[in-house]
C-alpha cells in the first residue's frame, strides 16, 4: 500500500486498481459471508432462477481518475452478489445510477449487468465490505477485515477529493480508512444527509442510503440525492 505522503501517478492508478480488484474477487476471509454469498448463489430467488450469480466479493467499479468516491454499505445479496458490479441489478443501484446519470457522471441511467455498457466518468462506485452480508449486517470483525481494500482503493485514486458517504455505515467507513492512511478527524464529525466535513485532503459529503425503505418512505428523495452529488462535483471542482 502507497504510503499517505506518497502520490500515485495517474498512468499507474488503473494498475493499481485492477490488481486490487483481483484480490478483492478472491478473498475468502471471512467464513460467514463466503458461506452466505455462495448460498444466496446456488439457491436464487424464483425471478432471478435461471441466471448465473456472480457469489463472490464485488470490487469497485468506475473512472481510475475519479474525483468522486461514492461509498456504500455492502453488495446486495441479489443485487451485485448476482451481477459482480456494486449497486448493479436492485433497486438502490436504480436510484444511485439514474442520480450519477443526471449529474453527468455515469454514461446509462440504469445499471442491470456488467456487460450493460455502463460507464462512470470522473466518479468511482465501491462498497466498504465487499460480500453480501446476512440481512445486510456485517459483523464489527467482518467490517474491519474488509477495511484495508478500501484503504488501499483510495490510496491507488490519484484525483480523489470527494467522497460521498451513503449512510452512517458508510460516512463511518471513510473516516477509518482516512485514519489508516495517517488522517485523523478529532471529534469525529456526525453522520447526517447533505452533512460535510473534511479530513485530510478530502472533503466528505453524506446522504442517506438509497435503500428501498428509505426512497419507498420519502425520507430520500431523486432531488435530495441529486443535490448531494452536485455539492460533490462543487467541492471536487474547489479542490483542483
Amino acid at each position: 500500500m502507497p504510503e499517505p505522503s506518497t502520490p500515485v501517478r495517474p498512468a499507474r492508478a488503473a494498475q493499481l486498481l485492477v490488481a486490487l480488484d483481483a484480490e478483492i474477487v478472491g478473498c475468502r476471509a471471512c467464513p460467514r459471508l463466503v458461506a452466505w454469498r455462495e448460498e444466496v448463489a446456488r439457491v436464487k430467488v424464483a425471478r432471478f432462477a435461471r441466471q448465473t450469480y456472480w457469489g463472490r466479493p464485488v470490487p469497485g467499479f468506475g473512472d481510475p481518475d475519479a474525483r468522486i468516491l461514492v461509498l456504500g454499505l455492502a453488495p446486495a445479496a441479489h443485487g451485485g452478489n448476482r451481477t459482480g458490479r456494486v449497486f448493479t441489478g436492485d433497486r438502490s443501484g436504480d436510484v444511485l445510477y439514474a442520480s450519477l446519470h443526471r449529474a453527468g457522471l455515469a454514461r446509462l441511467p440504469t445499471s442491470t449487468a456488467r456487460d450493460d455498457g455502463q460507464e462512470l466518468t470522473g466518479c468511482r462506485v465501491a462498497a466498504a465490505v465487499r460480500c453480501a452480508p446476512p440481512a445486510n449486517r456485517p459483523t464489527p470483525e467482518e467490517r474491519d477485515r474488509c477495511m484495508p481494500f478500501l484503504v488501499r482503493e483510495m490510496a491507488a485514486l490519484p484525483d480523489l477529493r470527494v467522497i460521498v458517504a451513503l449512510g452512517a455505515f458508510g460516512w463511518d467507513a471513510a473516516f477509518r480508512a482516512a485514519g489508516a492512511l495517517g488522517h485523523v478527524a478529532r471529534p469525529r464529525p456526525r453522520f447526517g444527509h447533505a452533512a460535510e466535513a473534511r479530513v485530510g485532503p478530502w472533503a466528505l459529503v453524506g446522504s442517506y442510503h438509497p435503500s428501498q425503505q428509505n426512497t419507498f418512505t420519502g425520507r430520500l428523495t431523486p432531488a435530495m440525492l441529486d443535490a448531494v452529488l452536485a455539492r460533490a462535483q462543487e467541492l471536487a471542482e474547489d479542490g483542483s
